[in-house]
């Protein structure tokens, strides 16, 4: 369509603050996020379960897990999500020390309030 009245227009590709020239992540490194990012959002939905556990227990005059367990998981779900921000936008050593970190307490939540 190019006509008398047709202007052409230009498109320029800008520069995205704080990437640079980075590389997109290995076949691994996806894998490694995809992994901690699941382990991270499981700990997530099992603390709001735990509490919304607690609160039901509560109403109905239960007992419940308890307010050192819903406190753990929160606390636990917290960590991991703040690790795997870091997982998320570091790369190399740094994002593998905190998939690494996510790891842990997955395991540790686990570990305190479901098998001991």
């Amino acid at each position: 369509m190019h006509g008398p009245n047709t202007t052409e227009l230009e498109t320029v590709e800008l520069a995205t603050p704080g990437t640079g020239e980075q590389q997109p992540p290995h076949r691994t490194g996806r894998w490694w996020r995809g992994l901690t990012g699941s382990l991270a959002a499981g700990l997530l939905v099992l603390a709001l379960f735990v509490l919304v556990v607690q609160i039901v227990s509560s109403l109905n005059d239960s007992e419940g897990p308890g307010v050192v367990a819903v406190l753990g998981h929160l606390a636990g779900a917290a960590l991991a999500v703040v690790a795997q921000l870091v997982v998320d936008r570091r790369r190399g050593r740094v994002a593998g020390v905190a998939g690494l970190c996510v790891l842990a307490i997955a395991g540790g939540v686990l570990w305190l309030f479901w098998w001991a």
